[in-house]
């Protein structure tokens, strides 16, 4: 066995130990680590995200505060390199997860003369329930032109189909799909930030980096342990999402099950990334009985329009004392609830952002959308489609970027790796 397939086991089995809890890798749990040099007692890390698991962490593992998202090209033509590539992401992202350097070297433990294999910026750091979660897109299978450069196309599962056009999206391709991509949430904006540069590192040659994005705030929970986060129009986001405790929801809206698609994504979910500019400023000027009938909620509380709880359920036949609909036919209550879109559902992961000015004296701010699902064919397209076409918040929103990528399932251990059925 070679020293870079020991190096991988041990960081695997160092990081996976731990509570999994009902969905395998997703609740945060304790890990076992290397103590301090010359010290092989394992110690117990407070704050760490169980890496191995029946499903990848970071979907429905409790929403941290921090996100650093980023799409990879693959560069390389060399099937093998790119194999190679996931399995050292894999071993080093369970380090890192873990609370310990991205290499087995670390950032100071090397000789002077040579590149540490850890940047740095963590040290000291808590793990800060930093998850890692990986995906591929529909071009890893065939590229823009058609070629199969990896002998993938006879895998790639239907329902990672092209994402289509959706009225109102102002799409730059520079912004917008990738061959792979990777979502790093941390509760601390330095963690996250370390694990992405980390993997670019380690990627170099193999991969490029064609687009990222920062994001703080989260703006849905995926957990009945949190409260509901706000996003930057200022009302509570996520209300409906799915939680990590409702199981049976999640077997049949999350996880992809047997039968859906070819087996190497079986107790996997396919995510959608969305880049959505906020008007902000046009929206501040709007009244707060506008923004409340556009919205469908209260701002204050986050309750339906005419209920007075956050979690009742909206009464979509409910009159005012006018007569009409007390939610608009085109709230955004009314148009993204469950009974208007066939029953579909999402988990929503999104971060708020700001990045800057636009250089017309207005912020480049908004709301970074994530979501994973069992299909998006069946959830994600139907319920964009009715937003994009009828949604009053239309007014104040401009899209700018779409992903799609198949995120497989957990690490089941040393010897496993991201994706390692589908290169079988």
């Amino acid at each position: 066995m070679s020293d870079s397939s020991l190096s991988r086991r041990r960081a695997i089995a160092l990081a996976g130990v731990g509570v999994a809890g009902v969905t395998g890798a997703a609740a945060i749990g304790s890990a076992l680590v290397k103590g301090s040099a010359g010290d092989t007692t394992p110690h117990p890390v407070e704050g760490a995200v169980a890496f191995t698991g029946e499903h990848q962490a970071g979907i429905v593992t409790p929403a941290q505060d921090r996100l650093h998202f980023v799409a990879f090209d693959v560069i390389t033509k060399d099937r093998e390199r790119l194999i190679g590539l996931l399995k050292d992401w894999t071993a080093a992202a369970a380090r890192m997860t873990a609370g310990r350097d991205a290499g087995e070297i670390g950032a100071v433990g090397g000789v002077p003369e040579a590149p540490p294999d850890d940047t740095g910026e963590a040290l000291g750091l808590p793990p800060s329930g930093l998850t890692i979660t990986v995906g591929f897109g529909p071009t890893l299978f065939r590229d823009a032109t058609g070629k199969d450069r990896f002998g993938l196309a006879a895998k790639r599962p239907p329902a990672l189909d092209d994402l289509p056009h959706f009225p109102g999206d102002v799409l730059d391709d520079s912004l917008s799909g990738g061959d792979l991509c990777v979502q790093a949430c941390a509760n601390d904006p330095q963690v996250a930030v370390h694990a992405i540069r980390n993997l670019a590192r380690i990627g170099m040659g193999v991969v490029s980096v064609r687009w990222s994005q920062l994001g703080f705030g989260r703006t849905s929970s995926t957990s009945t342990t949190q409260t509901t986060a706000r996003n930057l129009f200022g009302f509570k986001d996520g209300t409906a999402n799915l939680k990590l405790e409702e199981t049976d929801l999640l077997r049949e809206h999350l996880w992809v099950q047997p039968g859906d698609g070819p087996d190497w994504m079986t107790g996997g979910s396919y995510l959608v990334s969305r880049k959505i500019r906020m008007i902000v400023e046009t929206w501040d000027r709007s009244s707060l009985a506008e923004q409340e009938m556009i919205v469908g909620r209260q701002k204050g509380t986050g309750a339906p329009l005419g209920k007075s709880g956050e979690f009742e359920e909206p009464d979509l036949e409910a009159k005012g004392a006018d007569g009409e609909p007390l939610l608009a036919l085109r709230s955004h209550v009314r148009l993204a609830h469950p009974t208007t879109n066939g029953g579909a559902r999402l988990l929503r992961r999104g971060y708020n952002f700001v990045d800057g000015s636009d250089g017309l004296g207005r912020l480049d701010a908004g709301l970074f959308f994530i979501a994973f699902q069992r299909d998006p064919r069946k959830q994600f397209v139907p319920i964009q489609r009715s937003l994009s076409r009828q949604d009053e918040m239309n007014e104040y929103l401009k899209p700018v970027s779409l992903g799609l990528f198949a995120c497989p399932p957990g690490v089941s251990g040393p010897d496993d790796f991201w994706g390692r059925a589908l290169f079988i």
